[in-house]
């Protein structure tokens, strides 16, 4: 079929405004460039497409912040991360266990945490946190105020401004039009590689269809359930209870698997759709569609048959579309599968993560900074799930405090760039790490 196209009338863009450090898209790992840029010292404009911050973390309903440490009593994940949960805490928008406890074995706490996926690892407490996506929404606001962000929301970026192979600026559509932000060094943290063609960066696309990263989602919550009497029925009769989750996933179409919030009366539902590509408009629409059916059917399964569900009712649904993976790009660096599994070390490193499915202790990934830096591109820097690596690779490390770690790094380097008048690629490892660890990012092992 003979594609038809039109062509589009060259216009004047107004620019809105001039800044050092442009971020376009709020997510964990966005929000967290803009952050550590700004308190860095840089004038920061944060581009978001949505009416709030947080991606996946607050719009998309994926409120798990896994893996922070390894099942010792060490943390490896804090920074910003651990600034998120210091700051929920207080106003009762995180469940979490307490620092303390981390690594203890006591058979009580072991049997209490393992109820909340992800929070024992080896017969020992793990450092996972489960958080209000509408508090956390207020406080990464709070953070981007206080550091004196200049936020404009409802706004998509859609191309990047270049000149001479290096990004100045980005244009972004909103109510009030077709505009422009200009500035000395621009992070692409739209997660989807956004900005990487109309940059000229090199990327790639593409994940083996049976990882998670390949797969959509429409995530939604359930409330007025009882989460911890679905954990009794689930304990006292685990072949029952996967026998009930099989009939459901049949009966929906759909995998829906339940899991917990800080309230014990609301239950978030994650899912996965295979088949579907979320750089495609059709089949974002074909999910969003096919999901609620699917949403509706399951939950009328949950409602009649699993306990716990009995006088629930759904309560939203996830207003950003959970895309796991989209474009890569190519970087100085590009991490593979087995640079993770078998914890290759960088002199860049710039973020240290606890290996999931290890056996003990000391047992790490580790994340360079030329990773986030296209390889031939200039002024352009990449932060969140958009880093520099295969598929499968992509596919273990682009969790939401992978990718707060990574924005972090971005923004701190940002900064540093434009305070030397250098491009990113030129920034000093070691400077950047010494600035990251005074910021209390953990870097174990990375020396």
């Amino acid at each position: 079929m003979t594609e038809i196209c039109i062509s589009e009338p060259a216009q004047e863009i107004k620019v809105l405004t001039e800044a050092e450090v442009v971020v376009v898209g709020g997510g964990p790992g966005g929000h967290s460039a803009a952050v550590a840029a700004a308190r860095s010292g840089a004038k920061t404009v944060l581009v978001e497409r949505y009416g709030h911050l947080g991606g996946m973390a607050t719009g998309g309903i994926v409120i798990q912040i896994p893996h922070m440490s390894d099942g010792s009593e060490n943390q490896q994940i804090a920074g910003l991360t651990q600034e998120w949960l210091d700051r929920l805490d207080p106003i009762g928008g995180v469940l979490v266990p307490q620092r303390k406890d981390i690594g203890s074995s006591d058979p009580k706490l072991v049997s209490y945490w393992r109820r909340f996926a992800g929070n024992t690892r080896n017969g020992k407490i793990e450092y996972t946190a489960w958080v209000d996506p509408e508090l956390l929404k207020c406080v990464l606001n709070d953070m981007a105020e206080e550091a004196k962000v200049k936020l404009l929301l409802h706004s998509w970026g859609t191309r990047a401004i270049t000149e001479n192979g290096a990004v100045k600026g980005v244009i972004f559509e909103s109510k009030s039009g077709r505009q422009a932000v200009t500035g000395k060094i621009v992070i692409d943290a739209t997660g989807d590689g956004d900005l990487l063609p109309s940059a000229g960066a090199e990327w790639e696309g593409g994940f083996d269809p049976s990882l998670r990263s390949s797969m959509l989602a429409l995530v939604f919550r359930i409330g007025n359930g009882d989460y911890q009497k679905y954990c009794d029925f689930r304990d006292e009769n685990p072949e029952r209870a996967q026998a009930l989750m099989k009939e459901m996933t049949a009966y929906a179409g759909t995998m829906l698997m339940p899991f917990p919030t800080p309230r014990n009366d609301v239950m978030w539902v994650n899912n996965w759709i295979p088949g579907l590509d979320n750089l495609n408009v059709e089949h974002l629409t074909e999910l969003e569609v096919s999901m609620r059916k699917m949403m509706r059917k399951g939950h009328e399964f949950l409602k009649n048959n699993v306990p716990g569900f009995e006088n629930s009712f759904i309560l939203d649904t996830a207003s950003q579309t959970g895309t796991r993976g989209g474009r890569r790009v190519i970087g100085e660096t590009r991490i593979s599968e087995d640079d993770l599994k078998n914890g290759k070390k960088y002199e860049d490193t710039i973020a240290v993560f606890s290996r999931l499915g290890s056996q003990g202790p000391d047992d790490f990934t580790y994340i360079p900074y030329r990773c986030l830096v296209p390889v031939k591109t200039d002024g352009l820097l990449v932060a969140g799930r958009g880093f520099s690596s295969d598929g499968h690779a992509n596919n273990m490390a682009n969790l939401i405090p992978h990718c707060i770690a990574m924005g972090q790094a971005a923004g701190t380097a940002a900064a540093m760039a434009v305070r030397e008048g250098i491009q990113p690629r030129k920034v000093d490892y070691k400077k950047l790490q010494k600035n990251l660890l005074a910021q209390d990012v953990l870097l174990p092992g990375a020396s």
